[in-house]
């Protein structure tokens, strides 16, 4: 029998590399954005709800560009992720601007989601396959988390660095995920280019697809406010998620199986990958894939 699968999406970042506002930037041909296909690719596969992380100074325009047309195909409901948002004991410093991270994002979900649910990026087209295979592990009676993982080559842009999570994996398991910032034509580098080492095309790396059961946030929680015992006075400090994930997996307290997805990966990382994208959602539209979206 198949359970209730929930859809957490983070959509309260700005893009600031792209310029703007990538969570409403519109895509298909009737102002459809990225979000859009996720979700119709989401409910195909089962997943039961979709919980859209956002913050209160974008929720009028979200929820007229993107809210009320998904609604119409999938139970929503939305969280709140604002920096004054924290454990009790602790007060936001005053000249905090950066959030918290996407660990953070998550927690905030803690009293409205119950049940196993996937994580992913609002501004980020994962594919169906992927959420097909995410909705299968969900649906599963394993105790483990899950993460999708996509090939290195069906991520990069022609438009500048890629940040991605490289994956290292044994027997299907994840055992580190090692976060690359500055990565260009299957090459990263550490010192702004004046050395590159290669990866191979079919690395395995983490584009934020994850798949957790509710216990995730009680691991969060206690890891956030050791994080903030040692960064709260600290800017630009942020708590991530693949954080959380390692230090389950370092303390023998979860396995990660991990889904490889063969689909290419879009997302809008730079404004000039915009074309790119729209031409891609635009093949797949006239093949048939978004039928009645």
């Amino acid at each position: 029998m198949k359970k209730d699968i929930t859809l957490v999406v983070m959509a309260a970042g700005m893009g600031s590399r792209f310029g703007g506002l990538k969570q409403i930037e519109p895509i298909g041909p009737d102002g459809e954005v990225l979000l859009d296909f996720s979700v119709y690719d989401a409910v195909k596969a089962g997943f039961t709800k979709v919980v859209f992380v956002i913050k209160h100074a974008i929720e009028k325009d979200f929820k007229e560009m993107v809210g009320k047309r998904i609604a119409n195909r999938v139970k929503v409901e939305y969280v709140f992720q604002e920096i004054d948002k924290l454990p009790v004991g602790y007060a936001c410093p005053s000249d905090r601007e950066k959030p918290w991270g996407t660990a953070h994002a998550i927690l905030c979900c803690k009293d409205m989601v119950k049940e196993p649910f996937a994580v992913v990026n609002a501004d980020d087209y994962y594919g169906r396959s992927a959420f097909q295979k995410m909705a299968d592990f969900l649906n599963s009676d394993t105790s483990d988390y899950a993460m999708v993982g996509f090939r290195l080559v069906n991520t990069l842009t022609e438009n500048g660095y890629v940040s991605r999570g490289v994956c290292e994996i044994e027997n299907g398991i994840l055992k580190t995920v090692t976060e690359r910032t500055k990565i260009a034509d299957c090459k990263y580098t550490e010192d702004d280019g004046a050395t590159w080492t290669s990866l191979p095309e079919d690395t395995v790396v983490s584009m934020n697809l994850w798949g957790f059961r509710p216990d995730i946030f009680g691991y969060i929680e206690t890891g956030f406010k050791n994080f903030l015992d040692k960064n709260l006075n600290a800017p630009k400090s942020e708590y991530y998620l693949p954080t959380v994930v390692s230090e389950q997996i370092e303390k023998g307290e979860k396995q990660v199986q991990v889904l490889v997805a063969e689909d290419r990966w879009y997302g809008v990382t730079y404004k000039e990958d915009k074309q790119i994208v729209v031409d891609a959602i635009t093949k797949m539209m006239n093949a048939g894939l978004y039928e009645g979206l």
